[in-house]
């Protein structure tokens, strides 16, 4: 679960890393008393969603004036915004972060993640802060630096030292305070929180020697909800894409992708091999839907309907190898989906595994049109056809 830049920075001051002072606005209406208790100008305008790149996509504004950052507000809530983790659509920006601008002398990236290679939370360091840290892995690895936290002694004073020492030249001791101060605070956060990434790019160092976290960026483990209640009802349902949150309400595996072609399989290995067919026969995935080994008949037509919302959609491959979940169930929810729906687009179908005749035989003597494939290669041959 992604927290918003302002959730996670409340989150912060309750562990005290250094946040600039800011105020959360929904309106241009609400800026002039926002900037009363804010240090400035400058001022920085920050769209609040879940996606990165904000700053390449124009949803960070530095302004000078009042009357500058009524317009930024005003711009930033009306326009789409898109940014290279984004649709070419844009998301819907609903409330900004207004804060002070800082005065910056250096520019750090500073983050913990869970390294699979080694099963270990870890902590990540480097100097080319304000910088997509996945470009800076590719271009100059160097600059990455990492310290593992075994998960039994937890974070360790001269791991901070290790990371801090590593700069050139090696900042004055209260700035070196600072900075392993502030790797503290965010390993214990990682743990105390159950989250999966912690984030601040850039952490700075002022000119007059603060160590300051500019932004912010916590995803809580899904997996943990269930003991961090507090931090589950900070989910903003606003930033998950409608068919997504239908999809979720029915414990579907659903996520909407850019593609033509709706597809319902059952298990992720299949679902990720029949995206690779559609893509072979030249078209796009429009989604990737697992209803999973056990679903129900009901799940099975919600999963239609929900891809049959997707305006999108040119055709529809059903791909099901019937192990737990029968062929004869999902027939069934395919027929009472359509029922409900009206099909306007060409439907293939694929069946293999348990009672696989007689989901055909439903299917067969349903008045549903569709197409029949043997196997994926012909699923393919047939998908082609229709784009």
């Amino acid at each position: 679960m992604k927290l918003h830049e302002y959730q996670s920075k409340e989150l912060f001051r309750q562990m005290d890393i250094p946040v600039p002072s800011g105020r959360l606005v929904h309106s241009p209406d609400e800026v002039a008393d926002a900037l009363k208790n804010i240090t400035g100008p400058p001022w920085v305008v920050k769209a609040q969603v879940h996606a990165g790149g904000r700053g390449k996509g124009g949803g960070v504004k530095i302004v000078q004036t009042r009357e500058e950052a009524v317009t930024a507000v005003d711009t930033l809530l009306k326009t789409p915004l898109v940014t290279p983790q984004t649709t070419q659509e844009g998301v819907t920006v609903h409330q900004v972060l207004i804060e002070e601008g800082m005065d910056m002398e250096k520019e750090f990236y500073l983050g913990m993640t869970v390294d699979r290679s080694t099963a270990t939370p870890t902590m990540i360091f480097s100097q080319a802060g304000g910088m997509e840290i996945e470009e800076v892995a590719a271009a100059t690895p160097e600059l990455i630096l990492k310290e593992h936290m075994h998960p039994g002694t937890g974070w360790m004073a001269y791991q901070g030292r290790n990371l801090a020492f590593s700069l050139d030249p090696i900042p004055e001791p209260p700035v070196l305070r600072g900075l392993t101060g502030v790797m503290q605070k965010i390993s214990n956060l990682f743990l105390k929180l159950d989250c999966s990434l912690v984030e601040i790019n850039p952490l700075v160092i002022t000119k007059n020697g603060q160590v300051i976290a500019l932004d912010a960026k916590i995803t809580i483990d899904d997996n943990a909800l269930f003991r961090q209640k507090d931090l589950a009802a900070l989910d903003d349902p606003k930033e998950k894409d409608p068919l997504e949150r239908m999809a979720a309400e029915y414990n579907l595996n659903y996520i909407r992708l850019d593609g033509n072609i709706g597809a319902m399989v059952n298990g992720a290995g299949l679902a990720m091999a029949t995206m690779d067919v559609i893509k072979l026969a030249g078209a796009e995935p429009a989604n990737f839907l697992d209803v999973g080994g056990g679903a129900t008949e009901e799940m099975i037509t919600k999963g239609f309907e929900i891809i049959l919302k997707d305006n999108r959609v040119k055709a529809i491959l059903i791909n099901i190898f019937g192990g737990i979940l029968r062929c004869d169930v999902l027939a069934r929810g395919v027929i009472e989906a359509a029922r409900k729906n009206d099909i306007t687009v060409p439907l293939i179908v694929r069946l293999e595994g348990t009672n696989v005749e007689q989901g055909r035989e439903i299917l067969n003597g349903s008045d549903l049109e569709f197409l029949v494939a043997r196997d994926l290669a012909e699923a393919a041959q047939l998908v082609a056809k229709q784009v």
